[in-house]
């Protein structure tokens, strides 16, 4: 230990020296923007544990989120909140704005999933809802796109269920009345209601300053094994939606591709959204998104013109004045789908060596009404990863 001002003086240099170099090596493995470059090989970007001049302490659980979608992001946001001296490291090959979330329009209407129950899809909701009706509430509302907007849900014929369980987490909920359906003549029964909508071209680079802000990387590279996170990486968290076809071996998800119109329709202020979910109309901050397609399989990201006349003709249906709209865009995603949103562990083994893998995608079209929530719980899922390899194991009794 510095027993005098000189040798501190000069224990401090050392540690500054050691910082700038440290930035100076960040800077050179970074593009423009802070994002690692993609050749860096992980062993100089991540640091060695048994280097002297370790960015960690030796406790550090050095955590890899895999995809930078609005799950992968914001499950990389809620990790560095919620797991004690970690480092996060979000690693994808496509960044916003080349995301399929970055085509999603973000309205926070819940998509059902038939293999998880009720009350927990409702928790979700609900957390999700809070997390962004406090930002829509702050300053920082329009950097993050999150507002409220309000409209209504009709339908052809009366649901089954006329108040749906995500009915008490939106605002004012209510059966519209006879005045309000007469502008939809061809519909029966409708809900009204003011929900939020979260912009992904805003809200991803958001999430990413938040990511960067609390110490973590953001790695551009593209991973055909989880294996090759090993043994740099001590806990993995798949978000890779799609990609889990051939990440984690899943036939089980598969695209269904969405085309949508983006349009500036400066006049239309509430969304309108059919309730099977193929026709919506809802305006944004800078444009009005008009949707959709639901084509099971489709791996096309190429936009199909008929697929935009039939859109159009469905939305100016609803909405007459869009025979007016202009600057017309089209827009294609692939929404990840799956029989059941999967939100789980799985111990990798191979030659001896283990890999904790937890496992969080295949939201499909209703990825953005949840990713807080199921976040959240892939956080948790992550701690307790955390805390067994920190747990010694027991020794064994001869």
């Amino acid at each position: 230990m510095p027993t005098n001002k000189l040798e501190k003086a000069q224990a401090g240099g050392q540690r500054e020296g050691l910082q700038t170099r440290k930035e100076r090596a960040w800077q050179r493995q970074c593009h423009g923007d802070g994002r690692l470059r993609s050749l860096a090989p992980f062993s100089r970007a991540m640091g060695d544990r048994d280097s002297r001049t370790s960015q960690w302490p030796m406790d550090t659980a050095r955590i890899a989120v895999v995809g930078a979608g609005v799950v992968g992001l914001s499950t990389a946001v809620c990790i560095s909140k919620l797991v004690p001296r970690c480092s996060v490291t979000v690693i994808s090959d496509k960044f916003t704005p080349d995301t399929t979330s970055d085509v999603a329009a973000g309205m926070l209407i819940p998509h059902t999933y038939p293999d998880t129950p009720i009350h927990k899809q409702k928790q979700w909701f609900r957390e999700t809802f809070n997390h962004l009706f406090a930002i829509a509430n702050s300053a920082e509302a329009g950097d993050a796109g999150v507002h409220l907007v309000s409209g209504w849900q009709i339908f052809q014929s009366t649901p089954t269920e006329e108040v749906p369980f995500w009915a008490d987490v939106v605002l004012g909920f209510r059966k519209m009345t006879e005045a309000e359906l007469k502008k939809f003549p061809q519909h029966v029964f409708g809900q009204a209601f003011t929900t939020l909508k979260c912009e992904c071209p805003a809200y991803l680079p958001w999430l990413e300053k938040r990511i960067k802000g609390s110490g973590g990387w953001i790695l551009t590279r593209r991973i055909e094994d989880l294996w090759e996170l090993h043994p740099s990486f001590d806990v993995v968290v798949n978000c890779s939606g799609l990609g889990s076809r051939q990440l984690a071996g899943d036939s089980k998800i598969f695209p269904v591709r969405g085309q949508v119109l983006q349009v500036q329709a400066p006049w239309v202020e509430h969304f309108i959204r059919d309730g099977s979910g193929l026709t919506y109309i809802y305006p944004g901050t800078s444009h009005v998104t008009l949707g959709g397609t639901r084509q099971k399989g489709d791996w096309n990201l190429s936009p199909d013109a008929e697929n935009s006349r039939e859109i159009l003709s469905r939305c100016c249906a609803l909405e007459p004045s869009l025979h007016r709209a202009y600057n017309i865009r089209e827009k294609v995603g692939l929404r990840p789908y799956r029989p059941g949103l999967r939100l789980q562990t799985e111990l990798l083994a191979r030659d001896g060596r283990r890999l904790p893998v937890v496992h969080h995608y295949g939201h499909g079209s209703g990825g953005i009404s949840v990713h807080w929530g199921t976040a959240l719980e892939a956080a948790r899922l992550v701690s307790e990863c955390v805390h067994a390899l920190r747990t010694p194991a027991p020794k064994s009794k001869l």
